[in-house]
């Protein structure tokens, strides 16, 4: 276990941290204008934090300890091929959501 007030102290440190870290943008650079080449790379971010969230959850499962997971992969599977064809963000989250649960339903 943990001390409680090294535990404070971290939590504390993160969230000056974060701030920080937000500042940085939002204080500093909130006036001005950003030129275009760095806008045009700040349009992926967005794209790039989801697959960064669900690709540890594919490749590792912890549900099944590590074991490759044929719902979770196939799901992963589906919700790419949604997104290249539709180019549709929401449209691919649901329909690799449906697949998730409906394999583990038939899967058991």
């Amino acid at each position: 276990m943990i001390d409680k007030s090294h535990l404070w102290v971290v939590i504390i440190g993160l969230g000056i941290g974060s701030y920080l870290l937000r500042f940085a943008f939002i204080g500093l650079v909130g006036g001005r204008q950003m030129p275009d080449w760095l806008l045009r790379h700040l349009r992926y971010t967005a794209v790039a934090v989801l697959p960064a969230l669900v690709a540890p959850l594919v490749a590792w499962p912890a549900a099944t300890d590590g074991a490759l997971d044929p719902a979770r992969l196939t799901a992963a599977l589906v919700t790419l091929g949604v997104g290249l064809v539709t180019r549709n963000v929401f449209g691919s989250i649901f329909a690799g959501a449906a697949t998730l649960y409906a394999l583990l339903y038939l899967l058991g």
